[in-house]
């Protein structure tokens, strides 16, 4: 959640319960993401790790994806895959969470 909220700068939404919470929503603009803690002995398991293929485990739509790697890179946020035109037809850039979790943000290329 930490994550999120300093790299990325989201808003922590909810959390339950308050004290020690074991589930949270944040959100920035009109994203959110629910983040739960199941137990200790339950690692995160991203798309990434399973199958070469599974890329992300999110899109989020960002009409201004120049503008918004620029404010991770000061933030401090890790890129996994640049800020660029992809082959798919997409700008954007991918960032990985604290937990391995691939968040890609971007939008079709114009034009």
């Amino acid at each position: 959640m930490e994550y999120y909220t300093t790299h990325l700068g989201f808003e922590t939404r909810l959390l339950i319960p308050e004290e020690d919470p074991f589930f949270a929503i944040v959100g920035r603009d009109g994203v959110e993401i629910l983040l739960k803690h199941v137990a200790e002995d339950v690692a995160a398991l991203p798309n990434p790790s399973r199958h070469e293929w599974a890329r992300w485990d999110a899109f989020v739509h960002a009409d201004e994806p120049d503008e918004l790697a620029a404010e991770f890179r000061q933030r401090g946020a890790v890129f996994r895959e640049p800020l660029k035109d992809h082959d798919d037809g997409l700008r954007g850039f991918a960032v990985s969470d604290a937990d391995g979790y691939v968040l890609f943000f971007g939008r079709p290329v114009a034009g």
